[in-house]
């Protein structure tokens, strides 16, 4: 499902129009990135859970080259389904 049939999605099954459902979802996406760049843990219940963690730094591989190369360390987004959202 890309963006525009989750935004299709979220309008028919709330009753929105597509533009509202539009904005209610870049609305969500800003504020989760706002938090995650400032540290905060992101928990909706039943859903999951949206959380920063620290990746170090390592050795990897070009592909392209095969040669070796080093790779910086960095903070990444990292989510954690809820129970609610088992398959």
């Amino acid at each position: 499902m890309n963006k525009t049939e989750l935004i299709n999605a979220i309008a028919a099954k709330g009753g929105l129009t597509k533009t509202d459902a539009k904005k209610a979802l870049d609305a969500f996406v800003e504020v989760t990135k706002g938090g995650l760049k400032k540290g905060d843990k992101i928990a909706i219940l039943g859903f999951g859970t949206f959380s920063v963690a620290q990746r170090k730094a390592r050795t990897g591989i070009n592909p392209a080259t095969g040669k070796s190369m080093k790779i910086k360390a960095k903070k990444v987004a990292k989510f954690k389904p809820g129970k609610g959202l088992a398959l």
